[in-house]
C-alpha cells in the first residue's frame, strides 16, 4: 500500500522500532510533511501493541504545540494507530456521548523517543449523534501546494478518507461500542493497578 516516495516520508520519522508494553507511558509526536514538529502529547498510556497497531489512552495529558503553547486534554480519549492505514483515530469519551476525531496521517513509526507520524491536515469529526464532518480542507490545499505533497500521497489520502468513512458507517473497529467499552475498561483497570502499586 505504501511505496516509493510515500515510505520515504515515513522514514523521516525514525526507523528503530520499539514496541512498548501494556501500561507503559509513551510520548506521541506529530510532524508536518516538511519535517517540522507539529504537536507533542506526553504520557499516553499504552493499552495494547501488536505488529500492526497500537491502542493507547490520553487522560488529562499535557499537549505542546509547535509554537510552545501548552494545554491539557479534558477527557479520556482512546487512541488508535496503524502501520498500514493513513489515518489515526481519537475516541473522546464525554458525558454527552462518544465522539471521534480522525486525523489523515502517515502510518506511525515508533522508536525509543516517541510514537511519530506525519499529519496531513484533513480530519473527520464524528459527533455522538453520528453526524460526520470533513474538516480543514482549505488547510490541506494550502499545505499541499506549499510543501509540494506528491500526487501519490494526495491519492492515498483521498482513498483513506473513503476507508475511514466506510469504517464509521459500518461501526468497525474503533467505531464500535464494544471497542470503546473494552479499551476504556482496560484503561481504568491499568490506572487503578498503578495507583495501588
Amino acid at each position: 500500500m505504501i511505496s516509493g516516495e510515500d515510505s520515504n516520508s515515513c522514514r523521516k520519522l525514525g526507523t528503530v522500532m520499539h514496541n512498548p508494553r501494556e501500561g507503559e507511558f509513551i510520548t506521541i509526536k506529530s510532524y508536518k510533511h516538511d519535517g517540522s514538529l507539529h504537536r507533542t502529547w506526553r504520557d499516553t498510556m499504552v493499552l495494547k501493541t501488536s505488529d500492526q497497531s497500537i491502542i493507547g489512552c490520553n487522560d488529562h495529558t499535557l499537549v505542546t504545540e509547535a509554537d510552545g503553547r501548552r494545554w491539557v486534554t479534558r477527557e479520556p480519549a482512546l487512541l488508535y494507530y496503524h502501520k498500514h492505514y493513513w489515518f489515526n483515530i481519537v475516541t473522546m469519551i464525554r458525558q454527552k456521548g462518544v465522539s471521534y476525531y480522525c486525523n489523515l496521517a502517515s502510518p506511525y513509526a515508533i522508536d525509543q523517543e516517541a510514537l511519530k507520524y506525519i499529519d496531513y491536515d484533513l480530519d473527520i469529526k464524528v459527533f455522538p449523534d453520528g453526524e460526520k464532518r470533513l474538516l480543514d480542507v482549505d488547510e490541506y490545499e494550502l499545505h499541499r501546494n506549499r510543501m509540494n505533497y506528491p500526487k501519490e500521497i494526495d491519492h492515498i489520502l483521498k482513498e483513506n478518507v473513503k476507508i475511514l468513512v466506510s469504517w464509521i458507517n459500518e461501526e468497525k473497529g474503533p467505531f464500535s461500542k464494544e471497542y470503546v467499552d473494552l479499551w476504556y475498561e482496560r484503561y481504568c483497570q491499568l490506572s487503578h493497578n498503578q495507583q495501588n502499586s
